[in-house]
Formats: structure tokens, C-alpha cells, sequence
């Protein structure tokens, strides 16, 4: 026998002829839904068994408000740009009145779906994520969306979901960056980035490409490498620099990456920025503790955690319709130090 779909917001919504947003607020008990229209949708929803998750406590003992909890999924604790992304999201719930449950994927898809159902039992009000470098099917996402968990998706988004999503401006970011360092005199700019499945290598590698382009420069595979860290930067980087044309210039997806390739480039000889000049992106802790200090693209992670709990407590106290997709960018800048010329 074929189980049945599980009923949504939308569903009743279409079934009494009214929107999303009013569904939502209606079982939130919003005094903007008359009396009349709360109690006709409220009855309709309890009548089939509908308890969203994030209003399961009120609908089921009356006058008990909605746990104000938050589930934040982050694939690592140990990088910088997503502790300052918990930040920002604990300081605008804490200001809000709402606490966060934190949980990390390890960057891996299956601990991903468990903390997701996790979360759903523990009746979060909504859950705020950056999905895992191994994700590429969505229906622990999906099916959250269709049980009215109000999601919302930070730095890494996920295109088959269509959810709200904060980002910061990663072509941008890459194009400047790389357009300063040609303006510096570079030539041959090698990259560095993580998987092209994740939007934001794809974005940051379109930067990079386009501000050669623009400068009469051919992007070449042969200074390409998917490399994301510093224990792999330091295993990659010895081939580029023992080629006859080494690169003058690395353009490094993140910090902990460009600081994997400065060691590599003095232990083996080169001088930096003189020889070479390196940049990366973040700007955390590590990029004024490394020799010389580090130019880097500045993602500024804690408004970037600001602006998710923003939109997703937005959502839940019915202030942002819950079916709107909200997409916010957050401007990047560029960092200069000591290891451009």
C-alpha cells in the first residue's frame, strides 16, 4: 500500500482557499488572522492530524507557548568562518529571546539527515544550516520545508531546495582579489578551491577567471587544484613550484589553505610576497598569526549569522511569510597585508 504524502501548510492553505502566510499565522495563534478565520484553520488542521513542527507544543496543551529553540548546523566547529557564523547567530537570538542547539555535520551528508531529524523531534522552531561538502541529494531539506520547519541556508546553499539563504558575495570577493593582484603585477595566478559542486567554488572560481579575462589573461587548468585545506595545499603545492613556469601568484579559497601554501613556498626556497604573492579568504585569527600576515578577503561571518537568525525568527514569529524566500548577500573586502606585493 502506498503511504500517504504527509499533509502541509500549503495543503491546507489550497484547501481553504487562503495563503501560506495565513496558515502559519493563524496556528501561531497571530492576532493580525481574525478569530473566526484562527479557529476555522486550527480546527481543519487538528481534524487531520496537522501539527507543525515549530507550534507542536501550543496546538497540543493549550496556552503553552512554542519552544524558542534554534537548530544550527555547522559541517565544522574547528573553521573559523563558521564559529563566527554561531556567533552571529547566537547574538541575534539571545536578543530575541530564542536559544540555539548546535550540531556538525563533519561534512557528511548522513549525519546531516540524523541531525536533521534530530532537530525535528526536539520540535526546534526552525533550523539554520550550511550543508555538507558530500550532500547531493536534499530530501531531509525538503521534507522539513513540508512539515512547516521554517529552513534557512548560510554560505553553502543548496539549489535543489528552494529555501531562503544567506550568502556573502564570493564572485565579487574572488574578483577583486585576484584583480588586485594582478594590478600588483601578477601573471600567473594559480587557484585553489574546493569541490566546483559547491555554489560557492563555483562562484569564487568564476571571480577569479573573470578578472583574468578582463586583464588579458588565459586561465589555466595547469594552475588549478581542488584543495581546500593546508595539509593538502602542502602536498599540492610542491608540483606547481617545481614546473618550469610556476605560478607568481595563489588565489586560496580559505585561510587555513593560503597559510598551507606560504609554508610550502619558503620551506622550498621562494620568498613571499618577493617571489610570490599569496592571498586567501576568510580573515580569521590565523591571518595576523602567520609570517608575514596575510592578505585575505574578509567574509565577516558573524553579520553573516546575524542576517540568518534575522530572517528565520522573522519567519517563526509570522514578521516574513513563511513561504517568501528571503536571499541576502553580505559585501566582502578585501584585506591587505603582508603577503602580496
Amino acid at each position: 500500500m502506498k503511504e500517504t504524502a504527509p499533509l502541509t501548510m500549503k495543503d491546507i492553505a489550497r484547501e481553504l482557499g487562503v495563503s501560506v502566510s495565513t496558515v502559519s499565522r493563524a496556528l501561531s495563534d497571530s492576532s493580525r488572522i481574525s478569530a473566526e478565520r484562527r479557529d476555522m484553520i486550527k480546527k481543519y488542521a487538528q481534524e487531520h492530524n496537522f501539527y507543525p513542527n515549530f507550534i507542536a507544543g501550543s496546538l497540543r496543551k493549550s496556552r503553552v507557548q512554542p519552544l524558542k529553540i534554534i537548530g544550527v548546523i555547522i559541517p565544522e566547529f574547528a573553521h573559523y568562518f563558521f564559529s563566527s557564523v554561531l556567533s552571529g547567530i547566537e547574538e541575534e537570538a539571545y536578543k530575541r529571546g530564542y536559544r540555539v542547539m548546535v550540531a556538525q555535520s563533519d561534512e557528511k551528508y548522513d549525519k546531516e539527515v540524523d541531525i536533521c531529524q534530530s532537530f525535528f523531534e526536539n520540535k526546534v522552531c526552525g533550523i539554520i544550516v550550511s550543508q555538507a561538502k558530500d550532500t547531493r541529494q536534499y530530501d531531509h531539506f525538503q521534507n522539513l520545508i513540508n512539515q512547516g520547519v521554517p529552513l534557512v541556508f548560510y554560505d553553502r546553499i543548496c539549489t535543489g531546495v528552494d529555501a531562503s539563504r544567506v550568502v556573502v558575495d564570493d564572485y565579487m570577493g574572488a574578483y577583486n582579489a585576484v584583480n588586485y593582484l594582478i594590478a600588483t603585477g601578477c601573471r600567473r595566478v594559480a587557484f585553489y578551491g574546493a569541490s566546483m559542486k559547491l555554489e560557492i567554488s563555483k562562484n569564487r572560481y568564476n571571480g577569479y577567471r573573470d578578472a583574468l579575462l578582463k586583464a588579458g589573461l588565459k586561465p589555466e587548468e595547469r594552475f588549478f587544484r581542488e584543495c581546500d585545506n593546508r595539509v593538502d595545499a602542502e602536498t599540492v603545492t610542491p608540483e606547481l613550484l617545481q614546473q618550469e613556469e610556476i605560478p607568481d601568484a595563489f588565489f586560496a579559497v580559505n585561510d587555513d589553505t593560503a597559510i598551507g601554501i606560504i609554508y610550502t613556498a619558503k620551506h622550498m626556497g621562494y620568498r613571499v610576497p618577493e617571489d610570490i604573492s599569496v592571498c586567501g579568504f576568510t580573515n580569521g585569527h590565523q591571518a595576523t598569526s602567520c609570517d608575514p600576515m596575510l592578505t585575505t578577503v574578509e567574509q565577516r561571518g558573524d553579520k553573516v549569522g546575524r542576517e540568518a537568525a534575522d530572517i528565520l525568527i522573522s519567519q517563526v514569529e509570522g514578521l516574513i511569510p513563511i513561504d517568501k524566500i528571503e536571499k541576502r548577500v553580505v559585501r566582502t573586502r578585501l584585506i591587505v597585508r603582508g603577503t602580496t606585493r
